[in-house]
């Protein structure tokens, strides 16, 4: 699943370092919960939470079968 998600993680890359952010994947646990560093722009921008949430999990529940959640840390 780590590789799927991955995969997924390259296609939202360029809209984030587009606006001088990007996103790393920290780690895809058992439960289907993804782990992801926002970084650059996007660590310290006030719609991160949203970003998160509303782009890179509705993305990643859609796509890649098991993904349950998405945590930034």
């Amino acid at each position: 699943m780590k590789e799927e998600v991955a995969k997924v993680l390259e296609r939202i890359r360029p809209i984030l370092q587009k606006d001088g952010g990007d996103v790393e994947l920290v780690d895809v646990n058992e439960k289907g919960v993804v782990v992801v560093r926002l970084q650059g722009a996007c660590s310290g921008c006030p719609g991160a939470s949203t970003t998160l949430k509303m782009v890179i999990e509705n993305l990643l529940v859609k796509e890649v079968e098991g993904v349950t959640q998405v945590v930034g840390i």
